[in-house]
């Protein structure tokens, strides 16, 4: 009985052996034949080997074809099928219906990606995973030889926005475009939730519209440089820049259009990226901006004043100045006169008379259009229209703010080295005012001074 016992396990031995060691120790040692020092030593040195090899499976691809290995010409093996067959014998097809095929799947060149032994790259690529080679063998690589290249392309890493095999979306994108951009921009899809403004591309067309996604000659990857750029969808801005005789300098300095606006999406109109006024200040709070042009600090100009000029107090500096260009001083959007002294004449003041009563300065006697008269004396008529010296609005009123009603020139006037003193003196009526061009003079619109 004791020996029946040794005889059976005996046996069990065996068979553990014909059926599980023998078929793994037989595949170990035909993979140990084809690794030798003679032949195939140089699988060895892949850091990720094919499924098939890490099995010892290599007649899952390879049939001998003659008894004699190696052959001093030809090949004792053959592939079992021929091209993409071989791969799909484990790998699932690709149904072109499913989407755009990569050419080489396409073509059935699963070889011209991956290397069927082993790489030293994830998914067996060739040139051990470098897609800048890989891809490059097909695709031309000069574009991405640029100033500005893509973060992805410049660190090669394709695969973060294409898929190599197929896709539903242009260009093989892992995502539609926007969707695509917006997986890295976050500061981007974060910013659109709450957006009241959103540029018109980005609401209608894809990213690269704007931008080259790989490469660009231009900062942010832009399609094209500056304003120029900007204008082939802006034609009427365009129009107005290349006719006006001063141009914005902000348009051709730095970040050009960019200085202004923000390019995405913003909360206030005309995507500012903040209220127009502060964007202005931005520059024209500074007093060491532009000295050349003697452009003055306009924040000095408003701080601590009790008046502001109406559209400036609504932040609305382009109410009266063109952001972009114009044929005016101090790209006013009309006529006003640089000079101190300026006769009216029909057009002289459209500026000023764009908002303010259009008849202001017409009659000599009115008592309607201005509060500032003698009686029916029309004093502003009197001090503009004087045919010889007409003063022009600056020398009695500053253009952006005053602690004066009506912003009157508290500090005075520029006159060459002088700043001409109102010394103005305010009654329910009317007032006086002694200033430097004449004596204290009154006029009261109820009681004229000046009897006729």
């Amino acid at each position: 009985m004791k020996n029946h016992k040794i005889i059976f396990h005996f046996a069990r031995l065996i068979s553990f052996f014909v059926i599980v060691i023998s078929p793994l120790f037989f595949t170990q040692s035909i993979l140990a034949a084809c690794l030798t020092s003679s032949c195939h030593q140089q699988l060895k040195t892949f850091a990720q080997l094919h499924e098939p090899l890490v099995e010892g499976e290599c007649q899952a691809c390879h049939e001998r074809v003659v008894e004699e290995h190696p052959l001093k010409k030809g090949s004792s093996f053959k592939l079992v099928a021929d091209g993409a067959a071989l791969c799909l014998e484990c790998h699932d097809a690709f149904d072109p219906a499913s989407g755009k095929l990569h050419d080489a799947v396409a073509e059935g060149e699963c070889l011209a990606c991956h290397n069927p032994h082993g790489s030293n790259g994830d998914g067996l690529l060739q040139a051990g995973g470098d897609l800048k080679v890989i891809c490059f063998e097909c695709h031309d690589g000069t574009p991405f030889a640029q100033e500005f290249v893509h973060g992805p392309a410049a660190a090669g890493v394709c695969l973060e926005c294409h898929d190599p095999h197929q896709s539903n979306n242009e260009a093989l994108l892992l995502h539609d475009s926007k969707s695509l951009c917006l997986r890295c921009h976050a500061d981007l899809a974060t910013g659109l939730e709450d957006a009241t403004v959103i540029h018109a591309p980005l609401n209608d067309e894809a990213c690269n519209s704007c931008h080259e996604v790989h490469a660009s000659p231009f900062a942010h990857l832009l399609k094209g440089d500056g304003p120029k750029f900007c204008f082939s969808c802006h034609k009427e801005l365009a129009d107005k820049y290349n006719k006006a005789g001063t141009k914005h300098t902000a348009l051709y300095k730095d970040g050009r259009c960019g200085n202004c606006h923000a390019p995405h999406f913003s909360s206030y109109a005309a995507l500012l990226p903040e209220r127009e006024s502060d964007v202005c200040l931005r520059c024209h709070g500074k007093d060491d901006f532009h000295r050349s042009k003697a452009l003055k600090n306009i924040r000095t100009e408003l701080t601590e004043k009790e008046h502001l000029h109406g559209p400036l107090n609504d932040g609305d500096c382009s109410a009266c100045h063109d952001p972009h260009g114009s044929d005016f001083y101090r790209l006013l959007v009309n006529d006003y006169p640089e000079s101190f002294y300026a006769p009216y004449r029909k057009g002289t003041y459209a500026f000023c008379l764009s908002c303010h009563e259009e008849n202001l300065l017409r009659f000599p006697e009115t008592s309607i259009y201005t509060l500032f008269r003698d009686g029916k004396r029309n004093l502003h008529y009197t001090h503009v229209a004087d045919p010889r010296k007409g003063r022009s609005c600056r020398a009695c009123h500053q253009a952006h703010a005053s602690n004066g009603p009506k912003l009157v020139n508290e500090d005075g006037a520029p006159f060459g080295n002088w700043k001409i003193p109102l010394r103005l003196v305010l009654t329910e009526t009317g007032g006086s005012c002694s200033p430097g061009c004449h004596r204290r003079m009154s006029y009261d619109r109820k009681n004229p001074v000046i009897k006729k």
